[in-house]
């Protein structure tokens, strides 16, 4: 008999289910329609870790571990990451979904564990040949990137994620289809990559033993510097025995420097999820012959002509551990400006995902388009580009209609008149900053 999808998770399975700690009676499902969906289910669970990790930093360095430039740049990619399951179903579950109903040739039994754990291992297996991929592929790189570009290490590091890595990374789970029931599999692909928020984090250093054949934070910070040694290193999602066996795996060495190879120093959104897109249409363009042009494609980020499938690593830049993070200073009320609004629009994107069902699609779309607009505004201001007050004010105005005709609401209902005087003068003041700016251009 199938389980039907619960509504609330309690504290102990919200908390288990990040570490991957569930247990398949708990996680069994007939149908795939009646499994929960726990990436949507674990903001609080997120939102708690995060709290805990900065309270541990802080009592460790007395210093704040997240900076609301970059932990807003990387919150914001994450919810721009899932805004595509308001309209389709994941793809790489839809596409699994598919091939099941037409071409499986064994019907494993869902509720059994050794099915469960067939499918952990084999989830594991293909997002590990997923993540190589995305670092040995061109194109698949270009969705990845993203992930890499916080020159920070935290758990909101976690949630800097592409919204087109999907594009190619089902494809990967396909040989599952076989013969794993969509359900398990619907299950697995969700806490294979819950499991991979905790391992973000600096303040967990060593695990003993654990280390041999789980995915941990210190494995993992390898894999997102750019010395020289981490470079390509440690692409496992759960466990770190593929790497092993693939002869992938590097331990935690020099003091590791986070971030791309060439730092992209922007924190807009829009820059940060799709700017590696261009640069590769230009270098297809400017390749000659077809050969070279399918090379840029397919293979590695840095190759060139003459150069081995994956570049030579001999030409990364020289990282020596004294680097600093691209942190540019900026006044403390944009800040707390910055951080009242993320909160607004995030209470609007959670809303929107609990009240979907509810709404017509051209509302979701007309939702869908605001949030977009807003993190795209935000990170204006973030990056003080000249550009942040006419959008920002665009946004205040069309955020008060919004208001006005309830398509959205206050985080509390005890807030509804102060939240509208803030949007009120917010939409005010950066009406002034435009008319100084073109005050200040016509002087000029």
């Amino acid at each position: 008999m199938a389980r039907e999808e619960s509504g609330d998770l309690t504290v102990s399975q919200g908390t288990r289910m990040l570490f991957y700690l569930m247990t398949p009676n708990e996680t069994s499902f007939s149908d795939v329609d009646g499994v929960p969906r726990y990436v949507q289910k674990a903001t609080p669970f997120f939102v708690g870790l995060v709290l805990l990790e900065v309270f541990v930093a802080w009592l460790k360095t007395g210093d704040l571990l997240i900076k609301i430039n970059d932990g807003t740049t990387s919150l914001a990619a994450g919810m721009i990451s899932r805004l595509p399951h308001l309209f389709v179903r994941s793809l790489e579950v839809s596409s699994y979904i598919y091939v099941w109903n037409n071409f499986h040739i064994l019907e494993l039994p869902w509720d059994s564990a050794w099915t469960w754990w067939l499918a952990f291992l084999g989830v594991d297996f293909g997002y590990y040949w997923v993540h190589r991929f995305a670092h040995e592929v061109n194109l698949l790189w270009a969705a990845h990137q993203v992930h890499h570009s916080s020159e920070y290490y935290n758990l909101t590091t976690a949630l800097r994620q592409s919204v087109t890595q999907q594009c190619a990374s089902w494809v990967f789970y396909l040989p599952m289809a076989l013969i794993v029931p969509p359900s398990v599999f619907a299950v697995h692909i969700q806490f294979n990559l819950l499991y991979q928020f905790w391992i973000h984090t600096e303040v967990v250093r060593d695990l003993g033993p654990l280390e041999w054949i789980l995915n941990t934070p210190s494995h993992h910070r390898v894999h997102h510097g750019r010395n020289l040694y981490c470079i390509d290193r440690n692409y496992g999602g759960t466990l770190i025995i593929w790497d092993r066996l693939f002869g992938t795996f590097t331990p935690e060495g020099d003091k590791v420097v986070y971030g791309l190879t060439h730092p992209i120093n922007t924190f807009d959104i829009m820059s940060v999820q799709f700017h590696y897109y261009p640069y590769l249409w230009e270098q297809w363009h400017k390749a000659e012959g077809i050969g070279n042009k399918l090379s840029i494609i397919f293979k590695g980020p840095s190759w060139a002509p003459g150069k081995p499938r994956l570049g030579d690593h001999a030409e990364v830049p020289v990282v020596t551990g004294d680097e600093l993070p691209h942190n540019p200073r900026w006044a403390p009320a944009l800040q707390l400006y910055v951080h009242i609004q993320f909160l607004l629009v995030l209470g609007v994107y959670n809303d929107l995902f609990a009240t979907q069902h509810m709404l017509s699609q051209m509302t979701v779309l007309l939702l869908t388009g605001y949030i977009l607009l807003t993190l795209t505004s935000l990170g204006y201001i973030i990056d003080q580009s000249p550009n942040a007050a006419v959008w920002e004010m665009l946004r205040c105005l069309i955020m008060m209609a919004l208001y006005r005709f309830g398509w959205i609401s206050p985080l509390m209902s005890q807030l509804a008149f102060a939240t509208e005087v803030f949007v009120s003068l917010s939409a005010l003041y950066w009406g002034l900053q435009c008319f100084t700016q073109t005050g200040k251009e016509k002087i000029h």
